[in-house]
C-alpha cells in the first residue's frame, strides 16, 4: 500500500497528465502565428450548395493569402462550422466560434434568415461579421460590427422590376413568395414596389413555405389571373419544382427571380422547364474584367469545376477583411471594424467594392439567363 504522500503524489501526476500540464509547452504559442476566423456555412441541409460553393470560395482566398506570407505576417487559419441549413443552427456554432475557440472574425451566411440569427451575437461580442451574400437589409441593420460584401434587395428588387418592364415588356406579372424565408419576403416587397412605380400590375400574389414539394394549388391560381410573367424570389430547391409544375399546366409566360436561383443543382431539377427564365445574381464567370477572369481561372484549378455567385463572394469576404486587418494593423475587433467600415473601391472577384454608411456594398448586379441547360450574361446594371 502507498503511503500518503505517495498517494497525493501519483494523484497530482494522474491529474497533470490529464489537464495536459505535465510538462512546459516547448517554444512560443502556435496560436500567435495565425490569426483565427470562423465561418459559418450550410454545408449540408436543403441549401448545401450555397454554402459549399461559398465555402470554396473561401478556401481559395485562404490559401492564397497564406501562400503569399498571411496578414501582418501570420497564417489565416479558417475554422468552419456547417449549420445543415437549420433554424437555430447558425447561432449555436457562432457562439461556439467566439467564445471557444476565440475567432476575431465571423464570415457568413448565404441565407438571410440564418444570418440574422448569428449577427446580434456578433454584434454583441463586438467581433466583425461579413456576408457574403445575404442581400436582406436587415442583416447590418442589427449594428455596427455586421457587413456584407453583396448588394442588397432593394437594389436587387429594383433591377428586376426595370428588367420586367423595360427588357421582357411584361406589364401584369404573378409573384410567389416562400413566407418562410426573410429573403424572398424582402426581395418580394422591392420588387413589387419597384413594377408598381413603373406603371406595371400584380396580377395575383400566392405564398408556399420553404420544404414544399406540390405548387399545383398556387399555380393554377395563378393560372387563372392570367399574368404575362411569373416572379419567384426563393431558393433554387423550391424554383426548379416550381418551373416543372409550371410547366406541366401549361404556364407559358417566363419565370424570373433573384440570386437565389443560382445554384449548380438548379437546373438539375426543373431541367428544360427553366429554359428562357431569368435571374439577377453577383458574378458571371463569363465576364471578361480580368479580376474575374484571374478568380474563374484560379477557382477551377483548385476544385476542378466553374466558379459561380456564392463562391466569388465568399473569396471577397474574405479577401475583404484580411484588407482590413492589414489597415488596422491588428486584429482587435474596435480597429478591424472601423477598417472594413472605411474601404473604398476594393477590387474584388464581384466588382469593386466600398463599403457605405449603412455597411452594405455599393456595386453592380448582373443579370443571367437559363440556355442549354446552362447560365448565359445577359447585362450588368450599376447601382
Amino acid at each position: 500500500m502507498k503511503t500518503w504522500p505517495e498517494q497525493f503524489l501519483a494523484a497530482a501526476a494522474a491529474m497533470l497528465v490529464l489537464t495536459g500540464c505535465n510538462k512546459p509547452a516547448a517554444g512560443p504559442d502556435a496560436s500567435a502565428d495565425i490569426i483565427k476566423v470562423g465561418e459559418f456555412a450550410s454545408l449540408t441541409g436543403s441549401e448545401a450548395t450555397f454554402g459549399q460553393s461559398s465555402h470554396h470560395g473561401t478556401q481559395l482566398a485562404v490559401d492564397q493569402l497564406n501562400a503569399a506570407g498571411g496578414v501582418l505576417g501570420k497564417k489565416i487559419q479558417l475554422l468552419t462550422e456547417d449549420n445543415q441549413s437549420q433554424a437555430g443552427q447558425s447561432a449555436t456554432v457562432v457562439r461556439k466560434l467566439i467564445s471557444s475557440d476565440g475567432v476575431v472574425a465571423i464570415l457568413g451566411e448565404v441565407a438571410s434568415s440564418r444570418s440574422l440569427e448569428a449577427a446580434p451575437i456578433c454584434q454583441q461580442n463586438k467581433v466583425p461579421m461579413i456576408s457574403p451574400s445575404s442581400t436582406n437589409p436587415k442583416v447590418t441593420e442589427t449594428g455596427d460590427y455586421i457587413f456584407r460584401v453583396c448588394f442588397i434587395d432593394p437594389f436587387q428588387g429594383t433591377v428586376m422590376a426595370n428588367f420586367a418592364g423595360k427588357r421582357l415588356q411584361l406589364k401584369n406579372v404573378a409573384i410567389l413568395t416562400d413566407v418562410k424565408s426573410d429573403y424572398s419576403v424582402g426581395l418580394t416587397k422591392f420588387f413589387k414596389e419597384g413594377f408598381l412605380a413603373a406603371g406595371g400590375k400584380i396580377a395575383v400574389e400566392q405564398n408556399y413555405s420553404g420544404g414544399d414539394k406540390d405548387f399545383n394549388a398556387q399555380l393554377t391560381a395563378i393560372k387563372a389571373a392570367n399574368p404575362d410573367g411569373l416572379f419567384v424570389p426563393g431558393y433554387y430547391t423550391e424554383v426548379g419544382l416550381i418551373a416543372l409544375q409550371a410547366k406541366q399546366l401549361n404556364l407559358a409566360f417566363p419565370m424570373f427571380g433573384g440570386d437565389g436561383w443560382e445554384s449548380s443543382s438548379l437546373v438539375p431539377i426543373g431541367g428544360a422547364a427553366l429554359e428562357g427564365d431569368y435571374f439577377s445574381t453577383h458574378f458571371s464567370p463569363q465576364d471578361t474584367t480580368p479580376a474575374v477572369q484571374a478568380f474563374a481561372k484560379d477557382f477551377l484549378a483548385k476544385f476542378h469545376e466553374p466558379s459561380d455567385a456564392m463562391a466569388a463572394l465568399g473569396y471577397d469576404s474574405l479577401m475583404l477583411l484580411a484588407d482590413a486587418i492589414k489597415r488596422a494593423g491588428t486584429t482587435e475587433g474596435t480597429k478591424v471594424r472601423e477598417a472594413l467600415a472605411a474601404t473604398k473601391d476594393f477590387h474584388g472577384a464581384t466588382g469593386n467594392i466600398t463599403i457605405d454608411p449603412a455597411r452594405n456594398a455599393s456595386k453592380p448586379a448582373v443579370i443571367l439567363t437559363i440556355t442549354n441547360g446552362g447560365f448565359q450574361y445577359i447585362e450588368t446594371v450599376a447601382p
